[in-house]
Order: C-alpha cells, then sequence, then structure tokens
C-alpha cells in the first residue's frame, strides 16, 4: 500500500500530457527491464541457497516429517481415513540426464527468482498503467499491488502446504502391482510441486478479478449470487483436478477455501456496484 502512495503524485504529473506510441513502448522497456533485473537478482539468491531451498523447501513435502504430513495423519486417526496419512515416501527420486542435476538447481533458482520478485513485477507493470487512469479510477484500485501479493503469496502457500502434499502422497502410493517400483524423475517431481502451487496462487486472485470486472460492469453481485450453485459444480471439478486423491476429505480440503473465494468474491462485487451506485446519483 505504501508503494501506491508513493507514486500518487504521478497521475497529476502525467494528467493533461500525451505521450506518443514512442515513447510509451520505451517507458513500457524499462518497467520490464528493472522488472528482469529483479528476478535475476533473487535467482541469484536462489543458486547461492540451493541447497537449503531443495532439501529443506522443495523436498519437503515429500517427507513423512513435514508439517501437513503429520496433521493429515491426525486427521487419518481421527476420521479413519488410512490414505490420508503419509507414513513413509514409497517411491526413489532420480536423475536421468548428465546435466539432470545442474539444469534442475537452475530451473529451482529461476521458480525462487519468479516467487520472490512478483510483488516488484507487479509494482512496475502497475506503475505503467496507473498513469493512464482517471482519478478516481486510480484511487479505487489503490492498495492493487498490496493485495494482489498477499492473495498470490497466500494461494501459493496453500498449494505448498496443502495442495502439493496430497497430491504427492497419492500419486506416489498408488500402485497398480506390490511388484512394480515407483521411480520418479526429479524433474517431473519439480514440475508437479511448481504447477501445484503457482496454480493456486493463480487461483487466489478470484476477489481480484471480481473487483476489475465490477469496475468496469461487467460483473454483478446479483449474477454471481443466482450461478453460485453452478459455481459450486466448477469449484468440485476443480478441486477433483488438482487433489487426485479419490477421498471425500481430500476434496473439501481444497473445495471449501475455494468456495470462501467465491464468497469473498461476491462481497467484494456488491461494495464496489454500491459505489458505482452512489457515484451514478451523485453525477
Amino acid at each position: 500500500m505504501a508503494l501506491d502512495q508513493d507514486f500518487e503524485h504521478e497521475i497529476d504529473e502525467t494528467e493533461g500530457n500525451e505521450m506518443s506510441f514512442i515513447d510509451h513502448l520505451e517507458e513500457l522497456r524499462w518497467h520490464i527491464i528493472r522488472s528482469l533485473i529483479a528476478i535475476f537478482v533473487f535467482t541469484i539468491i536462489g543458486w547461492i541457497f540451493q541447497k537449503e531451498i531443495f532439501g529443506g523447501i522443495i523436498m519437503a513435502p515429500s517427507k513423512s516429517e513435514f508439517w501437513t504430513n503429520r496433521m493429515l495423519c491426525k486427521l487419518a486417526d481421527l476420521t479413519g481415513v488410512e490414505g490420508l496419512c503419509f507414513k513413509q515416501a514409497d517411491f526413489i527420486l532420480q536423475s536421468r540426464e548428465v546435466s539432470g542435476q545442474f539444469m534442475m538447481a537452475l530451473t529451482q533458482s529461476i521458480m525462487v527468482g519468479l516467487l520472490l520478485s512478483f510483488p516488484y513485477f507487479f509494482w512496475e507493470i502497475w506503475r505503467f498503467v496507473k498513469p493512464g487512469l482517471k482519478v478516481k479510477e486510480a484511487k479505487a484500485a489503490s492498495g492493487a499491488v498490496f493485495w494482489v501479493s498477499v492473495l498470490f503469496f497466500t494461494g501459493v502457500a496453500f498449494g505448498y502446504y496443502v495442495v502439493s502434499p496430497m497430491a504427492i502422497n497419492f500419486l506416489a502410493s498408488f500402485k497398480l502391482d506390490d511388484a512394480i517400483q515407483n521411480q520418479f524423475d526429479i524433474n517431473d517431481y519439480i514440475s508437479l510441486l511448481s504447477t501445484m502451487t503457482l496454480a493456486c496462487g493463480i487461483t487466489f486472485q478470484l476477489p481480484m478479478i471480481a473487483y476489475v470486472l465490477s469496475m468496469v460492469g461487467i460483473l454483478t453481485p446479483q449474477f454471481m449470487r443466482e450461478y453460485r450453485r453452478h459455481a459450486l459444480v466448477v469449484i468440485l471439478i476443480i478441486a477433483a483436478i488438482i487433489t487426485p486423491s479419490p477421498d471425500m476429505i481430500s476434496q473439501l480440503l481444497v473445495t471449501l477455501p475455494l468456495l470462501g473465494l467465491y464468497e469473498i468474491s461476491i462481497g467484494v462485487s456488491a461494495r464496489v456496484n454500491k459505489q458505482r451506485q452512489a457515484e451514478a446519483l451523485e453525477s
């Protein structure tokens, strides 16, 4: 929020000043360059601490002592659903290429760079878009960088601590026959983990999407309430895709937060719609 306040004066400075297409491209180029520099810096940090990140963060969900796996075992004792408990890793991770581990370290460093630089990257994009907004639009969207970042990292945390351990637990323990040993490529494991976490980070932007669509008059709270049942079906399908485990508890652990996001989005849309109606009456 403080980042947005630092650039409130940009609206007044750019009011009435027209920029050519080339000037806009030049300005966009520098925003992109600064964003790439931020990504590069955090990627270097990720490379320096690659062993700590790999052993303590990336591999953690595959271990039985991981916090989520311990909580799922307690939940399994309470509910009697033994499939929730991840007691030990019944699989082997392998690197099957000569440059496999080096590329894996490089990939994980880039992922760290993208994740940690996300707030700054979005801030740079916001700085480019903001001068083109009207004063009322800019004020209404104040705090966008803060809330987008909060929702993104909340979604990433949800994907890392809830969705990923359950997916890894189910896929690692699934066997057609006991004679078949699970030997996974490390790149597939990292791809699964990153896909789960990033997908949740993007999914948690639903309230911000509802805010933007409501601001432009495309979405209304009445529409979202009317199609709540349809949204529930879509959410159940998404939960089924995200969590391959067939048990109902795993489905509920993913479904309930998504339903909560939908209800929050209805509240956001209702607030925006109320503000738009008040402004229409004043004018």
